[in-house]
């Protein structure tokens, strides 16, 4: 991206000129660029000038997270590194009080090619969680069938949403604590149908840094009245949690979520993942694959 305002992006128009602006939009942009990179997303087309080109439906909830991925995503694809076509879309789910005009205007006024698609969603979630439990599980089932719906009508390959590697530790311990499992949100995956890629891009970007960006551009931002308003979320807590964490010791979110990016079986208890009923004590034996081989510690 230039910073001349007539080689710009419309999303960057008025973009602040500080110093400590411009290294932070590079730092995103970076850390974006590195994740694309790292877990493959752009779509191998075999040099084949007849392959079509990718299609991304990128997922806008008026959110800090999702300006952020818009704008970072279109600042590769202006600098010819994300050779992609994007389509924003938001999905209005029926919420009371739900700026409906908000999004649509941002994303004309813009020049992003965009969906805006009404499925009252919020009434079905009412009418079917028991008074006193959280939206999250079936509100998110419901929003993810009609992305996925859109996407194959818009000729979509991916699914692109906008985790940041907040929500990323946040959903390990969330497994963790609740769940009993290793787990988390992957980077990439396939949906269970296995014709759509989901892809989170800014996997290795800070919640923080997605505030900062957003706050300075001064996006049109929407809170989220239906589920984020809801007392005793589980994700709340464990944020909680990792709040009390980096305060005592700075940088222990970074240094956790490295570990996601460093697991080892063989010192883990999942023999589905490690064989350890064929350890040997044989040297030939186990010298065929000598990295996988738990060292005592």
């Amino acid at each position: 991206m230039l910073d001349h305002d007539d080689d710009i992006h419309p999303l960057f128009s008025g973009a602040p000129t500080s110093t400590a602006f411009k290294k932070l939009r590079k730092r995103i942009v970076r850390q974006t660029r590195e994740a694309i990179e790292a877990y493959g997303m752009i779509e191998n087309r075999d040099g084949d000038p007849a392959t079509p080109r990718p299609r991304w439906l990128v997922c806008m909830s008026g959110g800090k997270d999702s300006y952020t991925l818009l704008a970072v995503l279109h600042e590769l694809q202006w600098r010819g590194l994300l050779p992609v076509d994007i389509l924003a879309c938001n999905l209005d789910q029926g919420q009371p009080g739900f700026p409906a005009t908000v999004l649509p205007e941002f994303l004309k006024r813009m020049g992003v090619p965009h969906r805006i698609e009404f499925q009252d969603t919020y009434s079905i979630v009412v009418d079917k969680v028991p008074e006193g439990r959280t939206f999250c599980a079936l509100c998110s089932r419901l929003r993810r069938g009609n992305l996925y719906r859109i996407a194959r009508e818009e000729g979509c390959s991916a699914v692109v949403l906008g985790h940041h590697c907040d929500d990323i530790l946040e959903t390990f311990f969330m497994n963790l604590f609740h769940g009993g499992r290793l787990a988390t949100m992957p980077p990439k995956l396939v949906n269970e149908e296995g014709d759509l890629f989901v892809y989170r891009p800014l996997a290795h970007v800070a919640e923080v840094d997605c505030e900062k960006f957003a706050s300075a551009m001064r996006y049109p931002i929407i809170p989220c009245d239906l589920c984020g308003s809801q007392d005793g979320l589980q994700r709340q807590q464990v944020k909680q949690i990792l709040n009390g964490w980096e305060a005592n010791s700075p940088g222990r979110r970074q240094v956790m979520f490295r570990a996601l990016m460093n697991a080892r079986p063989s010192h883990l208890l999942d023999p589905n993942l490690f064989d350890f009923a064929g350890l040997s004590r044989d040297p030939g034996r186990n010298s065929e694959n000598p990295q996988e081989i738990p060292r005592l510690r």
